[in-house]
C-alpha cells in the first residue's frame, strides 16, 4: 500500500520478450522485414492503406509536417492543449503554429474556432485526439477541403479509438501515433503515420531515411547502376528498428485487451465520480469509444476551498502519481520570446487551471483502482465548501 501508483506504466510480457528475442538471434536488428510487417498490420488494423514507421511520435509529426509541404510562411492551426511536439513540428519545417482554442467539453480543438483562425497563408490543420477521445474529425474535413488544407491528426493518444465504429488512423490525410510506453502499446520509442495517399507515402519513407530512395524507377538521373541510390529530400535518420517492431507486433496482438481494461477502469471511475461534488469526470461523446490513453478529471474549483495546486500535491502525498496534461503550448518560455501571448485561448487556460491527471493502465489491479477512487474521494470531500 505504501507504494506509488503511477499515472501511466507499460505492459510487457514474456511473449514481448520472446519476440524481441527472436529478432536478436537473427540477421536482422535496424531495417529489416519486421518493419515492414509491423506496418501492414497497423495498417490493417486502422484501416489504412499505407502505415510508414518512424523513431518517435514526434519523429512522425515532422515526417507528416513534410509530406505535407509546410514551409517557410506557411500557418498551420494546432491545438494548445497537447504536448509540444504537436506545434514543434510545425517550426521545424519553418512555419508558424497558429493555436485554435478548444471545446469545453472533450478538451479537443473546436472546429468552428478553427474556422476563425483560417488566412491566406493557413497550410494545414493539426487537431489532437486528447486523452484517447477523437476530435471531430469529419468537421474538420470539410473545413480543410473547403480552403484545400492538408489534416494531420495528431493520434498520439487514440490507438484504437472509434469515430462511429470506424478506428481513428484512415479518416485524415495523415494520422500520426506515438508507441512511447505510456500509450496503448508500446515500441519503447517509436511512432507511426498512417495514409490513404500514395504521394504522402512516398515522401514519408524517403524522408524518414535522410530523403534517400533506392527505387530505380524513382530516381531522377536514370542511373541504372546496381548499387545506385539518390538523395531527393533533406530527410533524417529517423528509422524504427526490427528490435522494436518486432515489440510492436507482439503488443498488437494485445491492443484489445490492452483497450477492454483501460474502458473498464475508465466506466469505473466515471462511475464513482460522476455525483462527487467539486469534480467533473470526462466527457465522452455517443458516437466515440475512446482509447481511454488519459482520465482527466477537472476540479469544480468554486466548490472547493483549496486550489488545484494542494489537491495535487495531497495526491501525491498518498501515492497517488498524479500529472497534469496539458500546459498549453504557448505558455512554454520559448513560446513567449517567440512572440505568442497568454490569452489567446481562454478555454484552454480555464481549463488548465483546473484538471488533473489520474492513474490509467491495464496493470492496475482492482486494489489498485478501488484505492485511486477512495483517495480522490476523500481528498475532495475533505475541501468541499460548507
Amino acid at each position: 500500500m505504501d507504494d506509488l501508483i503511477p499515472y501511466a506504466r507499460q505492459w510487457v510480457d514474456e511473449q514481448d520478450i520472446k519476440s524481441v528475442t527472436e529478432v536478436l538471434k537473427g540477421d536482422w536488428l535496424t531495417t529489416g522485414p519486421k518493419i515492414e510487417e509491423f506496418e501492414k498490420k497497423f495498417a490493417d488494423f486502422v484501416d489504412a492503406k499505407y502505415a510508414v514507421t518512424l523513431s518517435s511520435g514526434t519523429a512522425a509529426l515532422h515526417a507528416s509536417s513534410f509530406a505535407a509541404g509546410i514551409k517557410k510562411g506557411d500557418e498551420v492551426i494546432v491545438s494548445p492543449m497537447t504536448f509540444a511536439a504537436s506545434s514543434n513540428c510545425i517550426l521545424y519545417q519553418n512555419g508558424k503554429p497558429v493555436f485554435a482554442d478548444i471545446d469545453k467539453k472533450t478538451y479537443n480543438i473546436n472546429p468552428e474556432k478553427i474556422k476563425e483562425k483560417i488566412t491566406d497563408n493557413t497550410k494545414a490543420i493539426i487537431p489532437v485526439d486528447y486523452s484517447g477521445h477523437p476530435c471531430k474529425i469529419k468537421k474538420i474535413m470539410k473545413i480543410a477541403k473547403k480552403h484545400d488544407l492538408t489534416v494531420v491528426e495528431d493520434a498520439s493518444h487514440a490507438v484504437g479509438a472509434t469515430i462511429d465504429g470506424k478506428k481513428i488512423g484512415g479518416l485524415a490525410d495523415m494520422s500520426v501515433f506515438s508507441f512511447h510506453p505510456v500509450k496503448i502499446i508500446t515500441t519503447g520509442e517509436g511512432g507511426i503515420v498512417t495514409t490513404d495517399r500514395e504521394e504522402f507515402y512516398e515522401k514519408l519513407i524517403k524522408f524518414r531515411n535522410h530523403g534517400i530512395t533506392k527505387d530505380h524507377n524513382q530516381f531522377v538521373n536514370k542511373n541504372t547502376d546496381p548499387w545506385f541510390y539518390e538523395q531527393q529530400y533533406l530527410g533524417y535518420n529517423y528509422r524504427l528498428t526490427d528490435l522494436q517492431c518486432a515489440l510492436g507486433i507482439s503488443q498488437l496482438k494485445k491492443v484489445n485487451m490492452f483497450l477492454e481494461k483501460r474502458r473498464e477502469i475508465a466506466k469505473k471511475y466515471t462511475d464513482n465520480f460522476k455525483d462527487l461534488k467539486g469534480v467533473i469526470p470526462p466527457y465522452q461523446k455517443r458516437n466515440v469509444e475512446s482509447s481511454w490513453h488519459l482520465y482527466v478529471i477537472q476540479l469544480e474549483l468554486e466548490k472547493l476551498k483549496v486550489d488545484r495546486k494542494k489537491i495535487f500535491n495531497d495526491f501525491l502525498e498518498k501515492k497517488l502519481g498524479v500529472q497534469v496534461h496539458y500546459i498549453p503550448v504557448y505558455y512554454h518560455p520559448y513560446y513567449q520570446k517567440s512572440g505568442y501571448k497568454k490569452g489567446i485561448c481562454p478555454n484552454a487556460e480555464w481549463l488548465y487551471k483546473r484538471i488533473i491527471t489520474i492513474p490509467l493502465y491495464p496493470k492496475m489491479t482492482e486494489e489498485d483502482v478501488g484505492r485511486v477512487i477512495e483517495i480522490v474521494n476523500e481528498i475532495i470531500d475533505k475541501y468541499i465548501k460548507d
